[in-house]
C-alpha cells in the first residue's frame, strides 16, 4: 500500500475520548471473499477483529454495519456478519443503500450513545466506507479511518481514497494506532 502524506498518520493518544465509536462496514462472507485490494477480505477482519476487541476494552462502542438487498426476502448467501464478530453489547446496522445513514436510524443511535467521533473500518474502501464517512461528516461527527483495516476492488482506487479524499474528511490511521 502507498502510504499517505507526512503527518497523515498520526498516533492516536493514550487517553481516547469517549465519545468516540468504532463503525464497522459490512464485514459479511460474501464481501469478504470478493477480491479485494490491497488487503484481502481475511485480513481486513482480523485488524477490524482487533479493533473491535480495543474498542470494547476500553467500554467504547462497536457499531457494525451490513447490507441487505432492498425488496429481497430471501438475502444472498453469506449476507450475515462474519461469525463471531458481533459481541453482546454492540449495535447493529442493516442498511439498503451504499451508505450506513440513509433510513437505517443510525445517527440517532449514535446520539443515543453520545457519540460525536466515529472511526470507520470495513468493506469496501470506496462503496460502503466512503459513502458512510461522507454522511457521517454531513452529519456532523469528527471521522477517522483505519487504512488498512479497509480494502477496495483495485489498489488504485484504494490508494487514491485513502491519500487524497480520507485526510479532506478526517485523520487516516493504521491499526496499530488502536490496538
Amino acid at each position: 500500500m502507498v502510504r499517505a502524506p507526512e503527518g497523515c498518520f498520526r498516533p492516536w493518544p493514550t487517553i481516547v475520548p469517549v465519545t468516540s465509536a468504532l463503525l464497522l462496514i459490512d464485514l459479511t462472507p460474501r464481501i469478504i471473499a470478493l477480491p479485494l485490494a490491497p488487503h484481502s477480505g481475511e485480513e481486513v477482519l482480523a485488524r477490524c477483529r482487533r479493533l473491535a476487541q480495543a474498542f470494547r476494552a476500553n467500554g467504547r462502542p462497536v457499531v457494525l454495519v451490513r447490507v441487505e438487498r432492498p425488496n429481497v426476502t430471501e438475502q444472498p448467501p453469506g449476507s450475515g456478519f462474519a461469525d463471531g464478530l458481533v459481541q453482546p453489547g454492540d449495535a447493529v446496522v442493516v442498511k439498503r443503500t451504499v451508505g450506513a445513514f440513509h433510513g437505517t436510524g443510525l445517527h440517532e443511535r449514535l446520539r443515543e450513545l453520545g457519540v460525536d467521533t466515529l472511526v470507520l473500518a470495513g468493506l469496501v474502501t470506496t462503496m460502503g466506507v466512503e459513502s458512510t464517512a461522507r454522511a457521517a461528516s454531513d452529519h456532523g461527527y469528527e471521522v477517522e479511518f483505519v487504512a488498512d483495516a479497509m480494502s477496495g476492488f483495485a489498489v488504485e482506487e484504494h490508494d487514491v481514497t485513502v491519500e487524497r479524499i480520507f485526510p479532506r474528511f478526517g485523520d487516516v490511521r493504521t491499526t496499530a494506532a488502536y490496538t
